[in-house]
């Protein structure tokens, strides 16, 4: 704060009124005070109180998912929780909502509190911004989707392997009408499935050409209504592969309001509660939550105590789970 005050020519009262958004100041100020704050990349530490104790560590850690609210999410937070409770570090969460500013400032205020280390599902384009931060040996552990424009530990899924897995069990029912439907392009786990979905089908002679591929579908009202479109078209599809679970929940409801899902075959990206009580049950390529969960924690856990080998990216093979859904076969 002192360093933030010379370079601002001002006080480090006045700083301080800047940094914790205080009035009293004027606006010509402020701007010389963030300024200097952002050419010196400094964050307000809101645990200063707590960091007399050895090392420094808060005994806390920053995770970012997508949403707290999606089952995948909610278990993953839980596999940390129970990884790190043990060494009484406490998991604070926080959802992105997979919006790159979000991303930045939610990081921007967990290094704020003085977090021990982070864990985020990141959407930004690049995650280079927290390269000061990270060089200065804060740990750091990448979920779901491997970091851009940054070396850091990553724990994802084998989602384009997962993906084929679902196209070529659908194929193998004899099905060479299909449907996909998936998550917005910019995100890279939803990529990464469509590509192992198509080339799966050009390797069983089957164009791609010819088959409805729906992005963009980032909740269920949204899945609903494409499938609604897709099933109601005269050349519809007689099995559908939806990406995401939120995006297999619309088709569910689809399904179910056209009397077509003991017709019409699916198999979901994603694992859910519940899914084998369905009629018929969810044919499902399960990631492993709880799996991706602990091994973040691990390597989080293995930097914060000085853990130097070269970053790596761990993959947590998928799972096909036959419920009846994916096995309906087409009509003759």
């Amino acid at each position: 704060m002192r360093h933030v005050a010379a370079l601002a020519g001002v006080g480090i009262k006045t700083v301080s009124r800047v940094m914790n958004d205080e009035p009293g100041v004027s606006e010509a100020t402020r701007q010389r005070v963030l300024g200097a704050s952002q050419q010196l990349n400094y964050q307000l530490d809101m645990a200063a109180g707590s960091l007399r104790r050895s090392g420094r560590q808060t005994l806390s850690i920053g995770l970012l998912l997508p949403s707290v609210a999606n089952p995948f999410s909610s278990e993953i937070h839980r596999a940390l929780e129970d990884t790190l409770a043990p060494r009484g570090i406490a998991v604070f969460a926080a959802s992105i909502d997979d919006d790159p500013e979000r991303e930045k400032s939610l990081v921007a205020a967990f290094l704020g509190r003085r977090v021990d280390g982070l864990v985020l599902t990141p959407i930004a384009k690049s995650q280079s911004y927290v390269i000061p931060e990270h060089s200065r040996d804060l740990p750091m552990v990448f979920i779901d989707r491997e970091p851009v424009g940054l070396e850091a530990d990553a724990v994802v899924t084998d989602n384009a392997v997962g993906a084929a897995k679902a196209a070529a069990h659908l194929i193998a029912q004899g099905h060479t009408k299909l449907a996909y439907l998936g998550d917005r392009g910019d995100i890279q786990t939803a990529r990464e499935r469509r590509r192992g979905f198509t080339e799966e089908l050009g390797r069983a002679g089957i164009a791609t050409s010819a088959i409805p591929l729906r992005d963009g579908l980032h909740d269920e009202e949204s899945a609903r209504l494409a499938a609604l479109e897709l099933l109601t078209a005269e050349d519809a599809p007689t099995a559908i592969f939806s990406s995401q679970n939120l995006v297999t929940f619309g088709v569910m409801r689809a399904l179910k309001e056209l009397g077509a899902s003991k017709r019409v075959a699916l198999v979901g990206f994603d694992d859910f509660t519940l899914a084998d009580m369905m009629d018929p049950g969810v044919t499902v390529i399960a990631q492993h939550p709880e799996r991706i969960g602990k091994l973040a924690a691990e390597r989080l856990l293995a930097r914060i105590d000085g853990d130097e080998q070269a970053p790596q990216t761990y993959v947590v093979p998928s799972e096909l789970i036959l419920r009846g859904s994916g096995e309906i076969r087409p009509p003759s």
